[in-house]
């Protein structure tokens, strides 16, 4: 059994950095969360950052997050059998790797090069779900990911959850 992909979707109320933001959530625990911004792309392409990339390695390259740019996350679907790699689910591999980035641009599959992420301190995540920042979107597949462009994304994680954004109102649940 494995456990279905987290997707953190922001409220239509929520404007600024995040506004109109879905948001793969990697960690949440005690410690805090983290995860990657899917709907930021850079003007940079992948081959603009790292120019001595295999072939492969081509398209743009997303905002993670605004926490530690400098530091790169790879999304992609088939395991390289490499260390430093993350499965997430049968088709979904995470890395920080350089190493594993080069290997995955050279295998040809598709990828998302990230700069930086998402991150949250203990509860604050927690708390701002149940303040209606975040609504939540569990797959077992990517296919948010992969099969729905990035400027679709945000309306198809609403669709996901059988809601129109323009229903939602301010605020969280307050019982």
């Amino acid at each position: 059994m494995s456990v279905p992909l987290t997707f953190l979707v922001a409220s239509p109320h929520l404007h600024g950095l995040f506004g109109g933001a879905v948001i793969l959530l990697l960690e949440h625990d005690e410690k805090g969360a983290l995860g990657l911004v899917l709907t930021s792309p850079l003007r940079q392409t992948v081959r603009d950052l790292l120019p001595d990339l295999p072939e492969g390695g081509s398209g743009t390259a997303w905002m993670g997050g605004p926490v530690d740019p400098a530091v790169g996350w790879c999304l992609y679907r088939a395991g390289m059998d490499l260390p430093g790699e993350v499965r997430l689910t049968a088709d979904l591999f995470v890395t920080s790797s350089l190493d594993v980035l080069r290997a995955v641009a050279a295998s040809g599959q598709t990828f998302m090069l990230l700069l930086g992420y998402a991150g949250w301190g203990p509860a604050q995540l927690t708390e701002e779900a149940r303040e209606g920042t975040w609504l939540w979107v569990e797959q077992d597949t990517p296919e948010l990911l992969w099969d729905v462009p990035a400027g679709e994304r945000w309306r198809a994680a609403f669709d996901c959850l059988g809601v129109n954004p323009g229903t939602i109102m301010p605020g969280g649940a307050q019982a």
